[in-house]
């Protein structure tokens, strides 16, 4: 099992810290490092943020959340052997066209490093100030996957859907391996057979072992239904509830399929935490790699 660092631009923003983060991070053991997005916090927000029980999001308007794709190559230098993700991007805010040159630029310069998460979004405020349409996202960020891999695939790709439209075209660099992995979040139906059709990975919200298992379990159907082997979607899991007994968690997700437990690094905010976060490495990452 891997041990990832997740939302690590929450605690690092300028560029020493964002230095000092990488760089321990990667010499205590974390495979992967990311980012999460999000491009404005309105002052007012009706939607429903999917992961409290108040549906209000943990954030504050002046809680830094820098662009996860800049923050990335900042950190693709400063740990040249972690692997680089988002977790998650909000792939139906962005021209699809812009997101393949940035993405494939980013695994280029990293020596093909980089995994897209990506979710359809849960606040329309920020779709309706970017201009973007709410409706059908789901949809628009689907055939934005489609895109820009034909655009990963090789020169003079053309595309041809509802939503993305363009002749014989060539875009390059390209990623180093062809492709990049792509990792679907969310925990709703919709989300599971996104991730079941189109996904090299799947990260749920959901930090209960036991429901959590429940949605690995429907992913594996969805997988099946749809006609792809379950063993080739990497299950990634949040590791919230597990920090109480870092051991037995890693034991329990292990033992429900999990393959990378995904570490929040505000649990590493503040005065310490970057010493806090390597005496949880030490304990952690071995007992990972057995599991």
């Amino acid at each position: 099992m891997k041990v990832g660092l997740a939302f690590g631009s929450s605690i690092a923003q300028d560029g020493a810290s964002v230095m000092e983060l990488c760089k321990r991070a990667e010499a205590a053991g974390f495979e992967s490092i990311w980012g999460g997005e999000h491009v404005i916090l309105p002052d007012s927000i009706a939607s429903k943020y999917p992961y409290t029980a108040d549906g209000k999001i943990p954030a504050e308007p002046e809680t830094p959340i820098p662009d996860p794709l800049i923050w990335l190559a900042f950190a693709a230098a400063a740990a040249p052997s972690m692997r680089l993700g988002t977790c998650i991007l909000i792939v139906p805010q962005r021209n699809p066209l812009i997101l393949a040159k940035e993405l494939a630029t980013l695994d280029q310069i990293s020596g093909g490093r980089v995994e897209l998460g990506l979710g359809v979004g849960w606040m329309k405020e920020e779709f309706d100030a970017l201009g973007v349409p709410w409706e059908r996202r789901g949809a628009r960020n689907d055939e934005y996957v489609e895109a820009m891999r034909a655009l990963w695939a090789g020169p003079h790709a053309e595309f041809h859907g509802e939503f993305v439209d363009f002749p014989p075209a060539t875009c390059s660099p390209r990623p180093v391996n062809g492709n990049i992995p792509v990792i679907v979040g969310g925990d709703s139906d919709a989300a599971i057979r996104r991730a079941a059709r189109l996904a090299d990975g799947y990260f749920p919200g959901e930090g209960d072992a036991q429901r959590l298992s429940a949605l690995i379990g429907r992913l594996h159907q969805a997988a099946e239904a749809a006609g792809r082997d379950p063993a080739e979607i990497e299950i990634n899991a949040m590791f919230g509830a597990q920090m109480m007994d870092p051991a037995a968690g890693v034991e329990q997700l292990a033992g429900i399929g999990v393959h990378r437990i995904m570490v929040p690094a505000f649990f590493f905010a503040g005065p310490g935490g970057l010493e806090r976060m390597e005496a949880f490495a030490e304990q952690v990452v071995p007992a990972a790699a057995s599991a």
